[in-house]
């Protein structure tokens, strides 16, 4: 998908939800385009420099992931980090380094994909529950730290 369509789509999801998509905005989805798996506000904020506020940052990740194109992913440390949602992007699942927060994202082989799906869809059926999706975060460490 070209950077247009992908700006013509999320423009158009959020104008669905009554949201403007301002020029902070803009920059907030170009800075975790660029970046090689989801970010927190204080990694993009970083990124984006003083030029935009944390506090104004901090709305535009809540309003963009309310309005659905933005996917929050919470780790067992309490820190929120941001993607484009699967719908923009594609499935896929990731990689997260407990000891220096690095998160990759990685796709399964068709037959793991599979096997995760009957896995999900039991454990589901097990409590009564109907799954309408899952997503994978494994946590360890990096190449880097290990």
């Amino acid at each position: 998908m070209t950077d247009t369509q992908l700006d013509t789509q999320i423009r158009t999801q959020l104008v669905n939800h009554e949201v403007r998509y301002t020029s902070g905005r803009k920059r907030v989805v170009a800075a975790i385009v660029a970046a090689d798996g989801p970010r927190s506000a204080a990694e993009l904020h970083e990124t984006l420099g003083r030029g935009v506020p944390l506090s104004s940052l901090y709305r535009s990740l809540s309003v963009m992931a309310d309005a659905g194109v933005l996917s929050p992913h919470h780790s067992s440390k309490g820190v929120t980090r941001y993607e484009l949602s699967e719908w923009l992007v594609g499935h896929h699942h990731h990689l997260v380094c407990t000891s220096c927060g690095a998160v990759d994202d990685i796709e399964l082989p068709t037959e793991a994909e599979a096997a995760l799906e009957r896995l999900v869809a039991g454990a589901a059926d097990t409590g009564g529950f109907t799954s309408t999706g899952h997503a994978l975060e494994i946590e360890g460490r990096c190449s880097q730290c290990t």
